[in-house]
């Protein structure tokens, strides 16, 4: 059974999509921009927008019942690879012991022309 996760915490969907989908025991986020809930995109410092992108992950999971250590896999899109230990830094702040695998890669390109987004899979 599929059910569409969603919640007032995290901006909603700027498209055709849910904020995340729990299937069986996974929940799949989709990605996750530094936009506040109310909508105001967070410009800037790299670290205010990796802080806020993981404010949105947290809240994300928590509609699911959900934490970041529930976290299995973590996708991260830049769009400077130079913003990367600005990044990793903050990432660690929430990944203490609990080290999910995670893919990072450069884009050329993100919605609304932000530097970073962020999806996770988590198993609870």
């Amino acid at each position: 059974m599929t059910e569409k996760i969603t919640t007032a915490q995290a901006p909603a969907a700027i498209g055709p999509y849910s904020q995340a989908i729990k299937t069986g025991n996974f929940i799949f986020t989709s990605g996750q921009i530094p936009l506040t809930p109310a909508g105001d995109l967070v410009t800037g410092d790299i670290v205010a927008q990796t802080h806020q992108v993981f404010a949105n992950l947290k809240a994300v999971l928590a509609a699911a019942d959900a934490t970041l250590d529930h976290v299995v896999k973590a996708t991260v899109f830049v769009k400077d690879m130079g913003d990367f230990a600005a990044i990793n830094e903050v990432y660690g702040q929430y990944f203490n012991d609990h080290r999910p695998a995670r893919s990072l890669v450069e884009v050329a390109r993100l919605p609304k022309d932000v530097s970073l987004e962020i999806e996770l899979i988590a198993f609870v």
